[in-house]
């Protein structure tokens, strides 16, 4: 199994490539001109309720789709997607277990390497995404909707200032990669 140093993302001196620490570089990187890290219309992550949702990105790549009852979606973008390459295996949060911002809440296994996944806000997780067993596969597919990893309950305190919007996070994976 690889440490938690290897499974985050890291990229190669090579800005336009991305790789994983656990992996052989990238040759050539997918254009970000046909990326998009918009929530996936018609998926449970925008269906769960009527009321605003707020998006928010990390630089690890996650997304949290947080909606007005505390309940946080949380999942990878379309750019950690592709990167990632096809997953083979999904390691699921636990429910009940409290996580802290930067928390481990699963990984990701695919034939290029493994990941883990870090938790965005602070809460608890109230589900896992359990298609992700039988068909890790959605991730690659959908990872902006059904591919969500897990769901949390933040508190009303939630802080999502450490996060990126939409337009920061594009302009950072324009930047920095």
């Amino acid at each position: 199994m690889f440490s938690v140093a290897t499974r985050r993302f890291a990229f190669s001196a090579f800005k336009s490539a991305p790789v994983f620490r656990a992996a052989t570089p990238r040759l050539f990187a997918p254009s970000l001109r046909f990326y998009s890290n918009a929530l996936t219309k018609d998926s449970i992550v925008t269906k769960y309720s009527a009321g605003p949702i707020k998006v928010a990105y990390t630089e690890d790549h996650e997304w949290v789709a947080l909606h007005e009852d505390g309940t946080a979606f949380v999942g990878i973008t379309k750019y950690a997607a592709d990167a990632l390459g096809d997953a083979t295996f999904v390691e699921l949060a636990t429910v009940g277990d409290a996580v802290e911002i930067g928390d481990s809440i699963g990984s990701i296994e695919s034939v290029k390497s493994a990941s883990e996944i870090y938790a965005p806000v602070t809460g608890e997780v109230s589900e896992a995404n359990q298609l992700l067993d039988s068909n890790p596969g959605l991730v690659n597919q959908d990872p902006m909707g059904e591919g969500w990893i897990a769901q949390l309950q933040v508190g009303p305190n939630y802080d999502l200032s450490n996060l990126l919007d939409a337009a920061k996070y594009e302009e950072f994976l324009k930047s920095d990669h």
